[in-house]
């Protein structure tokens, strides 16, 4: 029997969870958790969304998508807008609030990476990127 450490999926799941942690633990003074940073990071790429391509996009239940826009509105960081040709939709947008919060936040993201990724150097790490991108692009598209 193998050990759980010889399982990638494992490991994987092992070290979201430890990422998740630290990420949460850096964004708790704001009120936020990972969950609202990454839809904000989604936001900045975008010109905005519909919350339904929001919960499609990020793999969120559309139900959870309702509350982490509403925590980011009471923010100030994002704000619904009326849909371009369909009144009764809303567009999620990122505040400039949000966009300064987001500068903030991407120093707090590279210490929770540095620290998850400390006993690697800057190729293993570029090279791990690269490998967990077309992993995720494949699997998660």
């Amino acid at each position: 029997m193998r050990g759980l450490h010889a399982d990638t999926g494992y490991l994987l799941y092992r070290l979201g969870l430890r990422s998740g942690q630290l990420f949460n633990a850096s964004l708790q003074e704001f009120g936020l958790r990972l969950r609202h940073y990454a839809l904000l990071r989604f936001l900045a790429g975008s010109e905005g969304a519909l919350q339904r391509e929001l919960s499609a996009r990020l793999g969120y239940d559309p139900s959870a998508i309702v509350g982490l826009v509403d925590d980011l509105e009471r923010l100030g960081f994002a704000e619904r807008r009326p849909a371009p040709g369909d009144r009764r939709s809303r567009v999620v947008v990122l505040t400039e609030a949000g966009r300064e919060f987001l500068q903030g936040g991407e120093a707090a993201g590279e210490r929770v990476t540095d620290e998850l990724l400390a006993p690697l150097d800057a190729a293993e790490r570029d090279t791990l990127h690269a490998l967990l991108r077309r992993v995720s692009e494949a699997g998660l598209a």
